[in-house]
Parts: structure tokens; C-alpha cells; sequence
């Protein structure tokens, strides 16, 4: 148990990954999975859980959770320990990258490079996925909020996050929250996250009138949402790289 009254252990299972850890949270209300970037499986429980209804629950989502650990596998490509250059599938945008060895921690645009001042290359990736944060606000924010004008849906506040298991979320307040890594992402399967969480601001489930409704606004919805399950892959290694 963890200060945060939360516990991790691992189980055996016959999903596609040979372990899954199983984290015990007080604030749970209900059995969920999580795949995370790389594959990794993480079962979140409520407390008081037997070990034999978390190995149900996994046996009876196997089929799903195979699906997903597959999607989330990274391609493995090999990469510097600082990219050359980053490049925006979403804005069509590519940018060149000087990684500078020096006490000082800087990042910079020098005409049309991005030039980076940093001791390591762990210094270097920190300072690169606070710009992507950055970066990734100006270009997707004003994007949701001018589609979101034209449908007439409210939104509260966009907020821009680096996660590994979701690409968007929308809160009961109204605030939609994107992963900073849909910029390397084609617009058209951003946009079409962009309309699933508007969607959510009517329905805040997964029901048949939620995806009545996504259909509505994005008939092409099922290839679009098997490409951004895919999407993973297209995440460079450093974005999620400590």
C-alpha cells in the first residue's frame, strides 16, 4: 500500500502480455483496464476486490485487451536520444532540431530551427516535450473551439495533457482535455476526436445514443476510430521518454 492508499501487484494471465499489474484505488467505483503506450496492462480496482473477480474481469475482456495492448505497441524504430527534427502530420509542419551541449538550459528558434541548450539528453527531451505542450495548444485548441462554434456545442476550457493511455477526455464541466500528441496525427483523425468529444459534452457515456450521435457528425467514424486506436505508432519514443 502507497501513501496514496493505492496497491500494485501483478497477476498471470492469458491476455497478449504475460502479466498485467493490478492497482487497488479507493476512488475506483468499478473494475477498468488501461493499456498504456508500450503495451503495458494495468487493471484498476475498487477496494475489497477478490483476486478471483479481477482474473474474471480480465479473461472476460481478454479479446479486447489483446486488441489494444497491439494497437499500443510502438513501433520500434530506432532513434536518436534527441530527434533531428519533429514533424506535425497534423499542421503539415516540420521542424529541424540543434541539440547544443551546455551548462545552460534553453530552447530557442534560430531562423527556422528549433536549438536546444542542455547538459544531457534527458535534460534535452524535458526541455523539447514542454515546447510539444506548447505547440500542441496553439495549434489544436483554436481548432476544437472554432468546430465546436460551427455545431454549436459548448466548451468550458481546453486543456492540454501528455498521456499514455488516451488521445482526449471531456469532464461533466464542460472542459475537454487532448493529448499533446495528436499533432502527429492526420487532421482528419484529429478532427474526428475532436467531434467524439464534443459528442461527450451530450453524452457523457459510450451509449447507442452516443455513437448515434458521433455517426451523425462523422459518418466515416469507424476507420477514423480504428486509425487513431493505431495512432500510437506514429508517437515518436522521445515524447514519452524521461
Amino acid at each position: 500500500m502507497n501513501a496514496h492508499g493505492t496497491q500494485l501487484s501483478l497477476f498471470e494471465t492469458r491476455s497478449s502480455t504475460d502479466l498485467f499489474a493490478v492497482r487497488v484505488s479507493p476512488r475506483a467505483r468499478r473494475l477498468t483496464a488501461r493499456v498504456h503506450v508500450g503495451g503495458r496492462v494495468e487493471i484498476v480496482v475498487p477496494v475489497g476486490v477478490s483476486p478471483k473477480t479481477v482474473r474474471d474481469f480480465v479473461n472476460r475482456f481478454t479479446p479486447w485487451i489483446d486488441r489494444k495492448v497491439a494497437a499500443m505497441q510502438c513501433v520500434s524504430v530506432p532513434e536518436a536520444a534527441v530527434p533531428v527534427a519533429v514533424e506535425f502530420a497534423f499542421s503539415g509542419e516540420r521542424f529541424d532540431v540543434d541539440w547544443i551541449v551546455a551548462t545552460r538550459r534553453n530552447l530557442s528558434f534560430q531562423g527556422d530551427r528549433l536549438v536546444v541548450q542542455a547538459p544531457d539528453d534527458g535534460v534535452a527531451r524535458l526541455l523539447l516535450q514542454g515546447w510539444l505542450k506548447r505547440a500542441a495548444a496553439e495549434r489544436l485548441a483554436p481548432n476544437l473551439l472554432r468546430l465546436a462554434d460551427e455545431l454549436k456545442y459548448s466548451v468550458a476550457r481546453v486543456a492540454i495533457r501528455c498521456q499514455r493511455t488516451r488521445w482526449g477526455s471531456c469532464s461533466t464541466r464542460g472542459t475537454v482535455s487532448l493529448n499533446c500528441s495528436l499533432v502527429f496525427l492526420r487532421p482528419e483523425v484529429v478532427r474526428y476526436l475532436f467531434m467524439h468529444e464534443l459528442a461527450h459534452t451530450k453524452h457523457m457515456n459510450h451509449s447507442a445514443n452516443f455513437w448515434r450521435l458521433v455517426e451523425r457528425l462523422e459518418p466515416d467514424y469507424r476507420s477514423l476510430d480504428r486509425e487513431l486506436l493505431a495512432g500510437w505508432r506514429t508517437v515518436p519514443a522521445w515524447v514519452f521518454k524521461s
